[in-house]
């Protein structure tokens, strides 16, 4: 089964196979940059951190650390923010740092219309030593261990009192991987391939103590299914929130927070799944804590 495993998430990495490339976590809409650049500084200044293992039961399942910032400067209508992270599948890992601007253009309504660019340097190591144990002599292993490319992303958005929407790209550049240098042709080369996001948010205040806002995000990869989650974030007094989503076809998601200060968010989410194995088979859940910062409220 181990086998089975590593094999499968190598070849997430050098074939055709177009599946999620980029890290995405239960807490992206408390991240600002993390899937749209022209979120910086959209929801304030913050700064934070995340940790996320994933098929938790399983050896060499993912395990993504991220150290994250966004910062408004109003007076300039402008936003910057960027985020390091460490994403580690089996044999695999990618480590990387990306930056954001944004362009806030203030509307009449009181909300903002932004326009963000971003660059990312990212390196793809491969730890031949385990994937040698399986895959022995094979060609595939390629000649290099790592990797480090350098691509773009653009995306919109609107900020409002209540509703929040965004579209984006990642990956715009689609670089190409090269760790198997052998005769391929442009459909068979291991390479970035482009995310496309769309996210939307709209707060609800149900009473003077309760806020409801539900949420979606989707995810679109070329020749790949589309990925959709939709949630409810319900919050109390500002003190304490509790949420609940559902990722399609893939897991059910609980997540709760607390504010000890109006400055300060300690977040936890455990992700539920049902395919492609399910939370009875070792384990295959995930695990995700938030800890987070707003410099200014």
């Amino acid at each position: 089964m181990k086998k089975l495993i590593l094999i499968i998430l190598f070849a997430g990495i050098v074939t055709t196979v177009s599946a999620q490339q980029l890290q995405t976590s239960s807490f992206y809409d408390m991240q600002g940059v993390i899937h749209n650049p022209s979120m910086a500084g959209s929801n304030g200044s913050m700064v934070g951190a995340t940790y996320r293992s994933q098929w938790s039961g399983i050896s060499g399942g993912p395990k993504t650390a991220t150290v994250f910032g966004s910062f408004d400067m109003p007076k300039l209508d402008i936003g910057i923010g960027g985020y390091l992270y460490s994403d580690k599948t089996g044999p695999t890992s990618r480590t990387g740092v990306q930056a954001s601007f944004a362009k806030h253009i203030p509307t009449a309504n009181g909300g903002r219309f932004s326009l963000g660019i971003e660059a990312k340097g990212m390196q793809y190591a491969l730890d031949r030593g385990k994937l040698s144990q399986t895959l022995g002599s094979d060609p595939a292993l390629g000649t290099a261990d790592n990797k480090f490319k350098f691509d773009a992303g653009f995306g919109i958005s609107y900020t409002g009192k209540k509703l929040q929407l965004g579209v984006s790209v990642a990956q715009l550049i689609q670089s190409k991987l090269d760790f198997y240098t052998g005769n391929l042709n442009a459909g068979q080369e291991a390479r970035l391939y482009r995310h496309y996001y769309a996210h939307g948010s709209y707060k609800w205040q149900a009473d003077v103590n309760t806020s409801i806002t539900p949420n979606f995000l989707a995810i679109y990869l070329p020749n790949a299914p589309l990925e959709f989650q939709g949630g409810v974030k319900v919050e109390h007094n500002e003190l304490f929130w509790w949420g609940v989503a559902y990722r399609a076809h893939q897991s059910f998601i609980l997540s709760a927070g607390v504010n000890p200060s109006k400055k300060f968010t300690i977040g936890y989410s455990f992700d539920i799944y049902n395919t492609p194995i399910s939370v009875f088979d070792a384990g295959s859940n995930a695990h995700e804590i938030l800890l987070r910062y707003n410099i200014f409220k």
